[in-house]
């Protein structure tokens, strides 16, 4: 007679003699945690102050994200509470990320809190600097391209006589950070005050008008080297990259509920346009890659936080992260296309928020290396190489 297991809520322990799996479902906390952030992302970034914000020459909306990093201690979630964070974990984290993704908002969270925040974590003389943005007192940015995937090569600074010189393009959210950590080619990171005398941060034009990308030139610029890059670099491109997965999900599932209320109440013909067959059926495909989408993303984040409770990233999780990548950016590429032309064309005018998910969702697909990046890492990683 066949038995029936019982249902595992959380993570399976190696002593019960299986592979350790994580839990992709999401806790009550993290749900607590998503209410409380949505509510508040519903009271102060709605679609048309995102529009408004966008045409302005401050992009960043630094009032929400004093709001969500100080008001909500959200800055410091990866960070040990031995060292000033809230001793969260990724997975508490991708929740933030999901609800960010919703609404395009245009703060510094997946930057600060996320990639330069990881950077530090693997340093041994930042964590003054790592305190002050697990604090939300400063912003900090990694200075490296946005496009830049976890194993690629990186530009670096040249350091010389205690002072860096050279030049940094595609570095995202550069212009609304205090601090930089900045890779040069002595092998350090070095944290730099973007204030200080010799830096000139100038922004650079950015299809994603929610994240600008900046120029960082640095003459002679002062440095604190708080690390060595290699290790940093690598550490904080591969969480940057597994979270991205879940900005993107929050992004197509806004995109799909969006479309979905839009075609209940659209009309044509004296019937609702979602009761024609055909567009529930593009509904129905884009609603199973964004359940799968959900899969990938909970699984980096969920791999992620086991390689750091681990004191490492290991394999499982740089698997975890390259199937993410490989899959999320052409989901969430497509879930904004869907919603553009599903709302007959009317994405394309300025006043509608559709384009800025689109623009984000373009920027995504190519954030932290592209899908073909991350597949060709994938191969290397499961010993899958083309022949």
């Amino acid at each position: 007679m066949s038995t029936t297991s019982p249902t595992r809520t959380g993570p399976v322990s190696p002593a019960d003699g299986e592979s350790a799996q994580p839990a992709l479902l999401y806790s009550e906390e993290e749900e607590a945690l998503r209410a409380a952030v949505r509510d508040l992302l519903t009271d102060h970034c709605d679609a048309a102050r995102v529009i408004s914000r966008t045409e302005s020459d401050t992009p960043h909306d630094l009032s929400l994200w004093k709001a969500l990093a100080d008001g909500m201690g959200l800055a410091g979630l990866l960070v040990p509470e031995d060292r000033g964070g809230q001793g969260a974990t990724h997975r508490e984290a991708a929740v933030v990320l999901e609800e960010l993704g919703r609404a395009v908002a245009p703060v510094p969270y997946l930057t600060s809190a996320v990639v330069a925040t990881d950077a530090l974590l693997a340093c041994a003389d930042g964590g003054e600097v790592l305190a002050s943005l697990a604090s939300a007192r400063r912003i900090g940015a990694l200075a490296v391209p946005l496009h830049t995937a976890p194993d690629a090569p990186f530009p670096v600074a040249r350091a010389a006589d205690g002072a860096l010189h050279g030049e940094l393009a595609g570095i995202a959210d550069a212009d609304a950070a205090d601090v930089l950590l900045v890779p040069a080619d002595d092998g350090g990171l070095y944290a730099v005050e973007a204030d200080a005398a010799g830096v000139t941060v100038t922004r650079q034009t950015s299809l994603d008008l929610t994240r600008p990308l900046a120029r960082v030139v640095l003459d002679g610029a002062p440095g604190q080297r708080v690390g060595a890059a290699g290790p940093a670099v690598r550490r904080a491109l591969s969480t940057g990259a597994g979270l991205l997965a879940s900005e993107q999900l929050g992004l197509a599932e806004w995109s799909l509920t969006e479309t979905v209320r839009y075609l209940k109440d659209r009309r044509q013909f004296n019937r609702p346009v979602g009761g024609f067959q055909a567009l529930k059926h593009r509904l129905a495909q884009l609603w199973l890659e964004v359940v799968s989408l959900r899969a990938a993303a909970r699984n980096a984040a969920a791999a992620l936080s086991a390689g750091a409770a681990a004191a490492g990233e290991g394999a499982d999780a740089a698997v975890a992260v390259a199937v993410a990548q490989a899959y999320a950016g052409q989901v969430a590429v497509h879930a904004a296309e869907e919603a553009l032309q599903l709302h007959g064309g009317i994405g394309m005018t300025w006043e509608h928020p559709v384009h800025l998910y689109l623009k984000r969702a373009k920027a995504d697909s190519i954030a932290y290396g592209t899908a073909g990046a991350h597949r060709e890492a994938l191969a290397e990683l499961v010993d899958l190489r083309a022949p």
